[in-house]
């Protein structure tokens, strides 16, 4: 399977966004990809670095421009394509969604981020309900995607849910980047920690990740932080961990990435990992803390 990440930096202007997107989308069909992955909440700036209700304005419904759009992408380009969106849901009522679409235009799912952060520059919770979806894959004409979203990716469970439902490759739009004061160590183990997570997601489920991350610098509105600059860094590993692709963290990118789509089955015959777990040994994994 070829796939195609579009790691780009936002404006405030939707239709550029888009309209940039789009352009995206079309080279990388034309060159060949059959499943294309944006970043999370790529229709704007990242709104959540301050609390402001103005900001909700920001959100539609499930139908929209929003999903009219990218309908209408992937079917006139005939590609799987993996959106980020702030979802309305009803009055009062709003969710970090992801929405794939098939190669036909039709909706072949969404995915309600399930793990809401709540940090500074990262004011998530202000905006966001926690998904009430579960961990399911999406089945599409390529297969089914284990699709989460940014904040998910630490979560060792959320991976592990997916594949035990059948997901065949893991997908996470990401919205990710390092407060401009931290020093040079400390924006390295950040983002070594943040790759470093997900591949062994890959290897402990024996499938392919594909991370796509924004990039570029957006100022925090209310001037209490420095910003966030986002760290691009979007990768593709293997269901060894193996990097496929890994692309640059401080400038766009759009690259077509082939995975081999019958190499999981065989990782997983020789390292069987769902066959040797003790399922009859974690129930304590249900509670908060073990005292």
């Amino acid at each position: 399977m070829k796939i195609g990440i579009v790691q780009h930096s936002f404006s405030d202007d939707v239709d550029s966004n888009r309209a940039r997107n789009l352009t995206a989308i079309e080279s990388l069909a034309a060159d060949g990809a059959e499943l294309i992955v944006l970043s999370e909440l790529h229709d704007s700036l990242y709104f959540c670095q301050v609390e402001d209700v103005d900001n909700f304005r920001l959100a539609e419904e499930i139908p929209s421009d929003f999903t009219e759009f990218y309908s209408e992408a992937a079917k006139g380009n005939n590609v799987v394509i993996v959106t980020s969106m702030f979802e309305r849901r009803a009055p009062g009522l709003y969710h970090n969604t992801a929405v794939v679409f098939d190669s036909d235009g039709s909706m072949a799912g969404k995915y309600r981020k399930m793990h809401i952060p709540d940090d500074p520059g990262f004011y998530e919770k202000f905006y966001f309900t926690p998904g009430d979806l579960g961990f399911e894959p999406i089945e599409t004409s390529l297969g089914r995607l284990g699709v989460l979203v940014c904040w998910d990716q630490w979560y060792p469970e959320a991976a592990r849910l997916m594949a035990m439902r059948g997901a065949e490759m893991l997908i996470y739009p990401t919205a990710i980047g390092w407060n401009p004061d931290d020093t040079d160590d400390e924006k390295k183990r950040q983002r070594e920690a943040w790759i470093t997570i997900q591949r062994s997601h890959a290897v402990a489920n024996g499938i392919p990740v594909v991370s796509v991350n924004r990039c570029g610098f957006e100022e925090d509105p209310s001037g209490v932080t420095s910003g966030i600059d986002f760290w691009g860094s979007s990768f593709v590993a293997g269901p060894q961990g193996e990097y496929l692709f890994l692309a640059p963290d401080n400038a766009p990118c759009e690259q077509v990435v082939e995975i081999d789509t019958l190499r999981s089955e065989n990782v997983r015959q020789w390292w069987p990992f769902l066959r040797d777990r003790r399922i009859d040994a974690y129930d304590p994994i249900l509670k908060r803390f073990l005292d």
